[in-house]
């Protein structure tokens, strides 16, 4: 469907960290295809940081509060900017209402079949059949394709995506040089869910083996409330593995564009190293990788998803036959030393 150029459009993608990543390749395809559009984006409070290292939004509406009140001011504020278009790349009830109340001339999102929550389809003045069994990013690439016909190429793209971070100066990453890191690779051990957590002994085993075979500081991340775990980590390493500092979103993004490998289970500080480029070695249980993992192909997934009997469940329903449990070290050193030959 052709369209004339929008002067303004609204993006809705209110949580989490992983999917505002998975989110930016459409928003630089709606950069490329309308350079002169301004682009403004409605996300929730706690995840506004990265948003703000995004420099082609021309502004950021934050959802402060989850009160009526704070819902009722927002959509006033949307209302003022008179959007041309507005997308809903979250595909649930609230944010579908979000882009609705924006007074949007067009508010468009995804068909049916494709909506984690159906019932948002009444929202939208259109839906797009994107496909099922493809990547969110693929996903929210196809609806932009739609929107946006003699600009963009059709199909699947044979370049990966872009994602339009900015650089900025990084404190955690001058205290690593300070110290003396300059070769590192960045285990990343915690998750929100409890169901995607490696065991910190492992990761520690495998830090081990980072360090005697390429010779590289393994450095921890640890996020609000994990800086126990990424202690057992360096515990488990005895000692080879370093305790990342502390750590803002624009020094995790400057620290996976930095480091030599990221090792994680699937979490926001996985895509982030996946947006910047670096090499990839991932550990999916109840979520899968074709939906959710790193898109470059040279980036290895060990994935128990076929085997897990709680598709995207926080916790483990067969504790004594968790998925991920079977994971061995040495199934992961191998998948790292495939990934760091494939480069």
């Amino acid at each position: 469907m052709s369209m004339p150029a929008p002067a303004r459009i609204l993006i809705v993608r209110l949580g989490s960290l992983g999917d505002l990543i998975h989110a930016l390749p459409a928003v630089a395809a709606l950069r490329e295809a309308w350079p002169d559009a301004e682009i403004d984006w409605v996300v929730e409070q706690a995840h506004q940081e990265l948003l703000r290292l995004v420099p082609m939004l021309a502004r950021i509406i934050v959802l402060g509060r989850r009160t009526a009140g704070g819902w009722w001011s927002v959509t006033q504020e949307l209302r003022t900017r008179q959007y041309d278009l507005a997308i809903d790349l979250q595909g649930l009830l609230k944010s579908a209402a979000l882009a609705r109340g924006s007074g949007a001339r067009r508010v468009v999102g995804f068909d049916r079949a494709a909506l984690r929550e159906p019932a948002a389809r009444v929202f939208y003045t259109e839906a797009v059949t994107v496909g099922e069994g493809r990547h969110v990013i693929e996903k929210n690439l196809a609806l932009v394709r739609h929107l946006t016909p003699g600009h963009l190429d059709s199909g699947t793209p044979t370049r990966l995506p872009r994602f339009p971070l900015a650089k900025t100066p990084s404190p955690a990453l001058e205290a690593l040089r300070a110290q003396g890191v300059d070769d590192f690779a960045v285990i990343n051990p915690g998750a929100a869910w409890p169901n995607k957590r490696w065991p910190p002994q492992l990761f520690g085993e495998v830090a081990c083996v980072i360090r005697s075979t390429y010779g590289w500081t393994p450095v921890v991340l640890w996020g609000p409330g994990e800086q126990a775990v990424a202690q057992a980590v360096v515990a488990g390493s005895g000692g080879v593995a370093l305790c990342a500092p502390a750590t803002t979103l624009a020094d995790l993004v400057a620290m996976a564009r930095a480091a030599k490998l990221f090792l994680s289970g699937d979490t926001g500080p996985l895509h982030i190293a996946g947006a910047t480029g670096t090499p990839i070695v991932a550990l999916f249980g109840p979520t899968s990788p074709a939906r959710n993992g790193p898109w470059d192909d040279r980036d290895v997934s060990i994935s128990r998803y076929e085997s897990c009997d709680c598709h995207y469940k926080r916790l483990c329903h067969r504790p004594a036959t968790w998925c991920l449990g079977d994971v061995t070290v040495d199934e992961v050193t191998q998948a790292i030393a495939r990934r760091l030959g494939a480069r």
